[in-house]
């Protein structure tokens, strides 16, 4: 067997890459499917799934290297010649349909492989070179349009790899050529008619479909996915101290990796005598509201039932005295949370210039304490201490 292609059959190579990328393709698809639709509420459950995401995303990147590799293979080669050239829709059609497949198969793993690096945490990818691509930030914006991208590309696949597989089963069982027997090892020859000629049309179809497909994914709003919970509406408060920008964020150690996420709408209320050098100086109540939180690719689970419970806990609330001690500034109080109360106490650091006031502070939470992902009892699986940083700047009101 020729390892180049002849005008006859495909060579060893061109076939090697061939039944290699189908192998991946019939072993990557149901591996995502099935990690997918698997639960993760417990710490066995969690660890499942993320294995079965490694290994559907491993495969993934294989499949786009082994793609790449075949497609310049592909360019350095003669194609061999049409057996039924006469058939001029017919091979318009089988000739958009590869293109189709080349595409895909370097567009699915590509997308899926961005919303990968552009997530925090959850199911690596087994390989040395790290997890991350340039210039695709960690960002929850990202990982839903990549996402969305990932769907799209992965039925276009599907669907084209249905119709390669129709046309094979055609040429085998009806029309009874040599056509696949060309890509088969140790086949025998099956002449062509006349070479392939080369021109943009079927390109430019499959460029059409893409186009189609990615306008029918707009249309169904596959690439931006709201929480299960939508957020709740905060009233605006009177304050001494207006808030003029800040960020409320969670830490989590999730398998090992830690997953930050910030909560995107909270009102903070504050009363505070910054000429108070001992003692109370003010205090401030702080309300969040549960399902703005952006947390990667488990946003959708921390707002569930076992965890936040958005749905029936829509906002959380944290009340406490403002402190001046000899070791700085302290707010020390309450944070009601999924219907539990428990004292926290937040250290801070404090900048005063003029009318403006900046702080800020880190805390540590135990997420069982208020029975936030009671079934995950593996610390490996998902830490129970949960890192909760603010930052703010305050104007002084007049």
């Amino acid at each position: 067997m020729p390892v180049s292609n002849t005008t006859a059959q495909y060579g060893s190579v061109a076939k090697v890459f061939h039944w290699l990328t189908a192998l991946g393709i019939f072993l990557v698809i149901p591996l995502g499917i099935i990690a997918n639709d698997l639960p993760y509420d417990t710490a066995e459950e969690l660890a499942q799934k993320a294995w079965l995401f490694s290994l559907h995303k491993t495969v993934g990147i294989t499949i786009f290297f082994v793609a790449l590799a075949r497609i310049v293979w592909a360019l350095t080669q003669p194609k061999p010649a049409a057996l039924h050239p006469d058939r001029k829709e017919e091979s318009l059609a089988a000739e958009t349909v590869h293109w189709l497949l080349y595409g895909s198969l370097v567009l699915v793993p590509l997308s899926g492989w961005v919303h990968h690096a552009a997530t925090e945490g959850f199911a690596p990818i087994w390989w040395p070179f790290g997890q991350n691509l340039p210039l695709v930030p960690e960002s929850n914006t990202v990982a839903e349009a990549a996402a969305g991208l990932h769907i799209v590309f992965e039925r276009v696949l599907i669907l084209s790899l249905l119709l390669h597989i129709a046309g094979a089963v055609k040429h085998a069982v009806i029309d009874k050529d040599g056509t696949l027997s060309r890509m088969w090892f140790g086949a025998g020859k099956a002449e062509g008619k006349e070479a392939p000629r080369k021109h943009g049309l079927p390109a430019a179809l499959a460029i059409v479909i893409w186009a189609a497909a990615l306008g029918i994914g707009g249309t169904l709003g596959v690439y931006q996915k709201g929480s299960v919970a939508a957020a709740v509406a905060l009233q605006e408060v009177e304050s001494d101290w207006q808030v003029r920008d800040g960020t409320l964020a969670i830490t989590v150690q999730q398998m090992g990796s830690a997953v930050r996420g910030e909560f995107a709408t909270w009102t903070a209320q504050i009363a505070f005598d910054d000429t108070v050098t001992e003692g109370v100086a003010g205090n401030v109540t702080v309300e969040v509201a549960i399902a703005s939180l952006s947390l990667g690719s488990v946003t959708n689970q921390a707002m569930g039932a076992d965890y936040f419970n958005a749905e029936a806990f829509p906002t959380a609330q944290f009340t406490a005295d403002i402190l001046n001690t000899a070791d700085g500034y302290v707010a020390e109080g309450t944070l009601a949370l999924k219907g539990v109360e428990q004292p926290i106490t937040l250290p801070f650091e404090l900048t005063l210039d003029g009318p403006l006031a900046t702080m800020e502070g880190s805390t540590t939470l135990n997420r069982q304490n208020y029975g936030i992902g009671d079934g995950m009892t593996d610390e490996n699986q998902l830490a129970f201490d949960v890192v909760v940083n603010v930052a703010l700047t305050a104007q002084r009101g007049e």
